[in-house]
């Protein structure tokens, strides 16, 4: 099951073989149009851009231009959102939007490829739009994750579900020197191990970065910077 669920049409405008990135903005465009909802919201990285599409659909009527400096989930809310060309962090801050409609305008497909998997929207492509795959069926449980590493990620999944923000800091540097101060507990785990039991336990995409992302360093041998209060914690076996 995807950990990012959104309860309201979603679409992405990607690139495709002999296209044009107005084309691109253009299907994008044309989409939103289509959907129901309020007034509509354009995101960009900056005030300027190229695009002489996306700059009249920006400036017209009723429609508000947002950018990524300061930009807060909050503000999409109720309105039918065209965000262009975010990257994979903004993808993931999308994370428990209420917007009435959605479609991203892909700059690339590295940026893009785990937020579609997540979220499975509609695919806009030239002369061609491709509709969310077929949820599968019902699987039964994955494996337990040995060592208690299932019980540890279900204990941050809680801390993190606490707060707006997701996990605070002494959280992550209870985690990283678990990593370190208990190597065996996590040598047999993978990395896609663990992104799969977040994503069961529904935790903010941002939080899965995280967390798989401190488990691919140790991986690679790097150690972390630990505050003093907790460079010895271990999680109780």
């Amino acid at each position: 099951m995807s950990s990012t669920e959104y309860p309201f049409p979603v679409a992405v405008s990607q690139l495709g073989e002999q296209d044009s990135r107005e084309s691109q903005n253009a299907r994008a465009v044309q989409w939103l149009l289509e959907q129901r909802g309020g007034s509509i919201v354009v995101v960009t990285p900056q005030k300027q851009f190229d695009s002489d599409i996306l700059r009249r659909v920006a400036a017209s009527p009723g429609v508000t231009h947002l950018t990524w400096r300061g930009l807060f989930t909050g503000s999409l809310a109720n309105h039918r959102v065209l965000y262009a060309w975010p990257d994979r962090k903004h993808l993931n801050d999308l994370w428990g939007a209420d917007a009435d409609a959605l479609v991203v305008i892909e700059w690339g497909r590295a940026e893009t490829a785990t937020w579609i998997e997540d979220t499975n929207p509609v695919r806009l492509l030239p002369g061609e739009t491709v509709q969310p795959a077929p949820q599968p069926a019902p699987v039964e449980a994955a494996e337990p994750l040995p060592n208690g590493v299932g019980e540890i990620l279900e204990h941050i999944a809680l801390w993190a579900a606490g707060y707006d923000s997701g996990l605070k800091w002494n959280e992550e540097d209870k985690l990283k020197a678990d990593m370190m101060n208990c190597p065996e507990r996590w040598a047999p785990i993978t990395v896609e191990q663990v992104r799969a039991k977040c994503r069961e336990l529904k935790m903010r995409p941002n939080d899965i970065e995280t967390i798989t992302g401190f488990l691919e360093r140790r991986k690679q041998g790097r150690r972390f910077n630990v505050r003093s209060t907790y460079r010895d914690f271990r999680f109780a076996q």
